[in-house]
């Protein structure tokens, strides 16, 4: 864990809603001037606490109008079994989320899709055939309540 204050985490609040931001209007909004703050991000970046600066793109804009969540359940539970599927599912851009979990399944991902057609297409080639796999329960979204990338700081 990283040791910040009060000024990182106004700093860190301005970045998550607007990483656009320059650094002199950050330095406005949190009444301090360039150098300073310009250090604070360096320091950050260096730190790993920014990871990456990224677009957050509408789904729905773009086609992808199908949100799933699935629960997978692998044939073992070993290293190499987790390891395997860990690295066929980083190869599958529809898979926007993939957490190992604890409980009656191994793994909970996010997927988003154009359509029913097209997930059934991507759960047949592409999701089932991962070896190891050997069940997949698939939840679809029918209202999305709160998306957002904003982690809390502070």
């Amino acid at each position: 864990m990283v040791n910040l204050d009060s000024i990182d985490h106004k700093i860190l609040g301005l970045l998550q809603e607007n990483a656009r931001l320059t650094i002199q209007e950050i330095g406005q909004r949190i009444n301090l001037s360039k150098t300073p703050v310009h250090e604070r991000i360096k320091r950050l970046e260096r730190e790993g606490v920014i990871d990456r600066y990224v677009t957050i793109l509408d789904k729905k804009k773009l086609g992808n109008i199908l949100m799933v969540y699935c629960q997978v359940t692998l044939d073992r539970q070993t290293r190499d079994a987790f390891a395997d599927f860990d690295a066929a599912v980083r190869e599958l851009p529809e898979v926007l989320e993939c957490n190992r979990v604890s409980g009656t399944f191994d793994y909970l991902l996010k997927i988003v899709s154009r359509d029913m057609e097209t997930y059934n297409r991507f759960y047949q080639e592409q999701l089932s055939v991962i070896p190891g796999t050997l069940h997949i329960s698939s939840f679809f979204v029918m209202a999305e309540v709160k998306n957002s990338t904003i982690v809390p700081v502070g």
